[in-house]
This record gives C-alpha cells, structure tokens and sequence, in this order.
C-alpha cells in the first residue's frame, strides 16, 4: 500500500503547481530550466516525440505528459523531467483522445508518463484509500500494480526526425 499511495503522490507531481500562470498551463511544452522556455526555439533542432493517448472515458479536462531521459525522479519530479505539460483532448469517431508533439529532443531513450485531469485542479485525484479516481498510462503500456511501473518498462527510443508513440489511459 505504501508504495502505491508513493506512486499516487508521484503521478500527482507530474502537473503544474497551482502556482503557475494560465499562459504556463497551455497546450505549449514546459522545458526544464537548462532547456529553452520557448518551444518554437527548440523545435529547429533535435527530434520530435509525438505522444497520442487514447482509452479516455470523456473528453473534461486535459491530458498531463512528462518525459524524463533518466531513471532520476521518474515518475514524481517534473524538475527532473526532459519535458513536461498540457494538451487538450478531442473527440474522434473513436472516441476521446489527446496528442503532444515535444519538439527538439535529442536522440535517445525516454520514458513517458501522462494522467487525464478531468476536472482540471492540476493534481492527480485519488479516494480515501489513495487509489486514483482519474485516469493514467504510461508509454509501453505495461500493466501497473499498487506502484509505477519502472523506468525501463516506460522506455521508448527517439530517433530523428520523429517517434511516435501511443500511450492508453487506464482508470481504477
């Protein structure tokens, strides 16, 4: 149990703090400090990582990516993310479904999470008992237990121009 509500808590610190502005919570990448903070500066170089996420039961809310290139703070610590942050969520003839572009990556392996924020309070909601009540995935869509899966189940390799990989949402 502890090690679930560790990787509740976890998942809940890959969205922005309440404290960010309205303009820093857009469908625009958030880059870690050493990285560019303008996206359009990034994107001339490197690699594209394009993320779909579908199995989102409704379309409130927004869809939350991190990406980290180290097993370092996987999954809680968006300041150790190569990439964090918010896209919206459209309806198909599938059903509901989000995607990110993170421009200008390097090559390389990178592990992926995203939560769907129904309700948009920037947090990963969860009942009394810890378990979250919106919606996770992870890239690989490995199964999850009462813990995140680890680093390497959520490893993908970026290759230039673009990877594109798809990421399904699951709710417990």
């Amino acid at each position: 149990m502890r090690k679930f509500v560790l990787f509740v808590l976890a998942a809940a610190c890959t969205v922005p703090s309440l404290k960010m502005s309205a303009k820093e919570i857009s469908v625009h990448a958030q880059s870690p400090a050493s990285a560019p903070s303008d996206a359009a500066s990034s994107s001339s170089t490197g690699c594209d990582l394009i993320i779909h996420v579908d199995g989102l039961r409704n379309t409130h809310g927004k869809v939350s990516t991190i990406v980290f290139n180290s097993p370092s703070g996987w999954p809680e610590s968006k300041e150790k993310s190569q990439r964090h942050g918010w896209s919206d969520i459209v309806m198909t003839p599938t059903g509901p479904v989000s995607t990110m572009d993170w421009k200008g990556l390097p090559p390389g392996d990178y592990a992926v999470a995203a939560i769907h924020d129904e309700n948009e309070n920037h947090k990963l909601d969860r009942n009394f008992f810890g378990f979250p009540t919106e919606g996770f995935g992870f890239a690989n869509n490995p199964s999850v237990g009462l813990s995140a899966p680890s680093y390497q189940k959520s490893v993908v390799h970026l290759a230039c121009p673009s990877t594109e990989i798809k990421i399904h949402i699951q709710y417990r």
